[in-house]
């Protein structure tokens, strides 16, 4: 059974129609990536497959949808606008532009680069004569501090224009509209804030694919708490994100906890979920205990007071806040390696198969007319009907061999094909694309049939 490389995998996304190049008619903008038809539909049921897991199923969660555009104080309040940079060097002999601390995490194999100062890490990086990536020489200039957030302006008139960013996180939207929440929902704590959307960074970026882009997309979620309950609820979620993962078909041994070694001055405890990707391991999950840290600026900064006032003990306190966040395109981009297989089958041949669990293959079914002349209207029937319980294609050409080989490489769960059994005896025949084997249904069973395989 042989595994997919990054490079393959850029080109096979594109072949079958998951991710694109941005831009690629215009030779493409380094570090964006568009999502075709079958990737849209794959990133979109991860979506739901959080919302069920982490609003529908959990007691007290509720959905957001905060602007990406917020008011610059925000930033201010939450030190983005102060200290959200990256110490950045520049190669004078490749004129490429590297991060300071990864080129000395990598080439130490640890993180000791991210407790460095400035100063600290270019010394070490001329006394270890630490090589440029690209070119292997060691020349750096010396390291500037480099923003991450892309700022934009609102107001119409050159002497009329205001600052605006956007934004590098979700987690403020979620902050910033506790009290909004927590009243007109008449939340009681511990309850959660969980929020899918855009975020933007102007960061460098090592490639690798959508797993580090300049614009990405993340599930945030956010447990509000009472301090004494926090540490509590940081472990579960540790463990929920963790099974979560493992339901979505990543294997428990391509997964693992990573705690941070460094923590923000205001955390209690941060870790790390990360998958094992052919490039090594890489966070995909982001759990931290922040305190109260968060609320308490919003409150300073806002004026507005961000006190909770229990209505079991009346005591007002300021609520401990649990973030368990998840990259969407890292998922995404995880799914795809692990459920892509390439398999040699008794006879001897070979075929490539995309093993998604069916809840979130784009796909759900595939509907074949045997003999296009004969059958294409009975199968165009079902397949107008099927379609409107799940996502269902359509596929008349070539032998049937090729139309199953064309849907195992999409990852579709079952193929139906249409036959004179279905025309004389209202028959189906059903594949299924893990095992091959194929069933005769009737054709009355086979909506209750597939949905019943595709839940999640």
């Amino acid at each position: 059974m042989e595994k997919m490389t990054m490079e393959n995998m850029v080109s096979y996304s594109k072949q079958y129609g998951f991710i694109f190049q941005g831009s690629e008619i215009y030779g493409g903008l380094a570090n964006t990536w568009d999502y075709g038809p079958l990737g849209s539909r794959l990133k979109n049921n991860i979506k739901d497959a959080w919302r069920k897991r982490f609003i529908q199923e959990r007691n007290n969660a509720y959905e957001l949808d905060a602007d990406i555009l917020m008011h610059p104080r925000v930033w201010e309040a939450s030190g983005h606008v102060d200290s959200f940079a990256d110490p950045l060097t520049d190669c004078r002999h490749c004129k490429t532009r590297h991060r300071a601390d990864n080129l000395v995490n990598d080439y130490t194999n640890s993180s000791i680069g991210d407790k460095m100062s400035n100063e600290e890490l270019i010394n070490y990086i001329r006394e270890n004569n630490i090589p440029c990536p690209k070119c292997g020489k060691c020349d750096f200039t010396d390291i500037r501090q480099f923003k991450l957030m892309f700022e934009t302006y609102r107001g119409v008139t050159k002497d009329n224009k205001s600052v605006v960013y956007l934004r590098p996180e979700n987690a403020q939207g979620e902050y910033v509209n506790f009290l909004n929440v927590q009243r007109s929902m008449r939340a009681k704590l511990p309850f959660s804030i969980g929020q899918i959307g855009k975020a933007f960074r102007n960061e460098i970026t090592p490639g690798n694919f959508t797993f580090r882009t300049i614009e990405f997309e993340q599930m945030e979620y956010q447990t509000f708490c009472k301090e004494g309950n926090d540490q509590e609820q940081y472990e579960y979620f540790k463990e929920y994100g963790k099974k979560f993962y493992m339901d979505l078909g990543l294997p428990a041994e391509k997964l693992r906890f990573h705690d941070h070694e460094k923590l923000a001055f205001y955390a209690k405890a941060a870790c790390d979920i990360e998958y094992l990707f052919p490039f090594g391991w890489g966070e995909i999950n982001g759990t931290h205990n922040r305190t109260n840290y968060d609320l308490t600026r919003h409150q300073e900064y806002s004026g507005e007071s961000m006190m909770y006032l229990d209505p079991v003990t009346n005591e007002k306190y300021i609520p401990y806040i649990v973030e368990s966040t998840y990259g969407l395109d890292r998922t995404v981009l995880a799914v795809l390696f692990e459920s892509y297989q390439k398999e040699t089958l008794a006879d001897g041949t070979e075929r490539e198969v995309m093993k998604f669990i069916p809840y979130l293959a784009p796909y759900k079914a595939a509907v074949f007319p045997l003999i296009k002349k004969n059958h294409a209207e009975k199968a165009t029937t079902i397949y107008n009907e099927l379609s409107k319980y799940f996502m269902t294609t359509y596929d008349e050409t070539g032998n049937i061999g090729k139309r199953y080989r064309r849907q195992d490489a999409i990852g579709t769960p079952f193929c139906i094909t249409i036959d004179d059994e279905t025309i004389n005896n209202n028959t189906v025949t059903i594949r299924n694309r893990d095992t091959m084997e194929q069933i005769t249904l009737p054709l009355d069973e086979v909506k209750d049939y597939i949905l019943k395989r595709i839940q999640f």
